[in-house]
C-alpha cells in the first residue's frame, strides 16, 4: 500500500486499484493541486488497472475541482487505467461528460495540415457555381410569384404591402434627396472649374441635368436603397430564421416567397422610379446652387438650359435603371435573409453580404446599360 498526500486530495494504492480521496473546499483562488502523485500512484511499483474516486468530505467545489479530475483522467487516460466516477457527486460528473463532449482544437496540426493550393481552388468553384445556382432557383421562384400576383393568386398581406412601400418611399427620402443633391453640387462644381475655362459655364446645367437623370441619381439612389432597405430585408428575414418563423410558414402551406419576398420586392420596384423623379430634381437644385453663387449665373437662364438638355429619352433610361436596381437590392436583401444561418452572428452577416452583393450588381448593371446605349446609339 502506497499512500500520498496533497492539500486536498489523498491517493491511496490497495493492489491494483488507486483511491484518490476528495476533502474540504476547491477552490480557483486556492490554485488546483498536481496530479503528480496520482501519476506516481499509477505507475509505482507496477503499472494500476483502475481508479476510483471518495468524495464523501468534499466540501464546497468549482471549476477548480473539474481541472482537477479532468488532469487525472487524462494520466490515467494515457496508461490505459479504466475509471469509476460512481463516488463522485452527479453533478460534477455531468460538467466532466460535458467537457470531454467538446474535443479540444488541436490549432497547430490544423495549421500543419494546410489544404492544397489546387484543392482549394476547387472548392471555392463548386461552392462559387452552387451559390449561382440557388440564385438562379430564387430568381424562378420571384418570377412564379410575380406571376401569381399578376393573377392575383399571390398569398401575402396588403398590408405588408403598404408598409414596405412607406418604408422604401416617403421613410427614404431625405436621405436620398441629401445624397442626390450633394451629388449635384459636386458635379456642378467639378464641371464649373473646366467648363469656366472655355467660357462655357453656362454648361453646367447640361451636365448636371444629363448625368443625373440619365445615369447618377438613379445610381446613387440604388447605393443608398442597398444599405437601407436591402440590410433591413436581410435582418428581417435573417431573424425570422432564427425564429423558426419561417419554418413555421412553410409548415402552414405558405410560400415564404409570396408572403415575405413579394411585398418587398414590389416596394422597392413601385417606389424606385418615383425616389429617382425625386432625387433628380433635388440633384439639379444642387447644380442650380453652385450656378447661382459660383457662376453668377440667373435662376431663368439655368432653368431654361436644363430644360433644353434633359429630354424624355433621358427620363425613361433613368426609370428603367430605377427599376432594375430596386429590384436587385430587393432579391439581393431577401435572399441573403432566407440563406441567413439561426444565430444573431449570422444575421448580421447576412445583412453584411445583402448590401455588398447589392452594390456589385448595381455597378455590374450600370456597365452593361452604358454598354447597350452605346450599341443602340442611344
Amino acid at each position: 500500500m502506497t499512500l500520498v498526500h496533497s492539500s486536498r486530495s489523498d491517493v491511496r494504492r490497495d493492489g491494483s486499484v488507486v483511491t484518490v480521496r476528495l476533502s474540504g473546499d476547491w477552490g480557483v483562488r486556492d490554485g488546483v493541486p498536481a496530479v503528480g502523485d496520482v501519476e506516481v500512484a499509477l505507475s509505482d511499483p507496477t503499472p494500476a488497472t483502475k481508479i476510483v474516486y471518495e468524495a464523501g468530505d468534499l466540501g464546497r467545489w468549482d471549476s477548480a475541482l473539474l481541472a482537477y479530475l479532468l488532469r487525472v483522467s487524462a494520466a490515467a487516460r494515457g496508461r490505459g487505467v479504466l475509471e469509476d466516477r460512481d463516488g463522485l457527486p452527479q453533478g460534477v460528473r455531468g460538467l466532466i461528460r460535458l467537457a470531454e463532449a467538446v474535443p479540444k482544437k488541436d490549432v497547430a496540426s490544423e495549421a500543419s495540415s494546410a489544404t492544397p493550393f489546387v484543392v482549394r481552388v476547387g472548392l471555392s468553384t463548386i461552392q462559387a457555381t452552387r451559390g449561382f445556382e440557388t440564385m438562379l432557383a430564387f430568381i424562378g421562384e420571384v418570377a412564379m410569384a410575380l406571376l401569381r400576383w399578376i393573377r392575383g393568386k399571390a398569398r401575402y398581406r396588403r398590408s405588408d404591402l403598404l408598409l414596405a412601400v412607406q418604408r422604401a418611399g416617403i421613410e427614404a427620402m431625405p436621405i436620398v434627396a441629401l445624397v442626390n443633391f450633394l451629388m449635384g453640387v459636386i458635379l456642378a462644381f467639378v464641371g464649373a472649374i473646366q467648363l469656366q475655362q472655355f467660357g462655357a459655364g453656362i454648361y453646367v446645367a447640361n451636365l448636371v441635368g444629363v448625368g443625373m437623370v440619365r445615369d447618377i441619381a438613379a445610381l446613387m439612389t440604388g447605393i443608398v436603397m442597398s444599405g437601407r432597405s436591402g440590410a433591413a430585408y436581410a435582418a428581417e428575414i435573417g431573424s425570422m430564421q432564427v425564429n423558426e418563423e419561417i419554418d413555421a410558414l412553410t409548415t402552414a402551406g405558405m410560400s415564404p416567397i409570396d408572403f415575405l419576398v413579394l411585398p418587398r420586392l414590389l416596394a422597392l420596384v413601385f417606389m424606385m422610379p418615383l425616389l429617382v423623379i425625386y432625387a433628380d430634381f433635388v440633384s439639379m437644385l444642387g447644380g442650380m446652387l453652385v450656378a447661382v453663387t459660383m457662376l453668377e449665373q440667373s435662376f431663368t437662364a439655368y432653368v431654361l438650359q436644363s430644360v433644353g438638355a434633359v429630354n424624355l429619352s433621358h427620363v425613361i433610361a433613368g426609370m428603367v435603371k430605377a427599376t432594375t436596381y430596386g429590384a436587385i437590392v430587393a432579391m439581393a436583401g431577401c435572399l441573403r435573409g432566407l440563406q441567413s444561418g439561426r444565430s444573431s452572428l449570422d444575421v448580421g452577416a447576412a445583412a453584411t453580404s445583402a448590401v455588398v452583393t447589392a452594390i456589385v450588381l448595381i455597378i455590374a448593371a450600370a456597365g452593361v446599360f452604358a454598354m447597350v446605349s452605346y450599341i443602340l446609339g442611344i
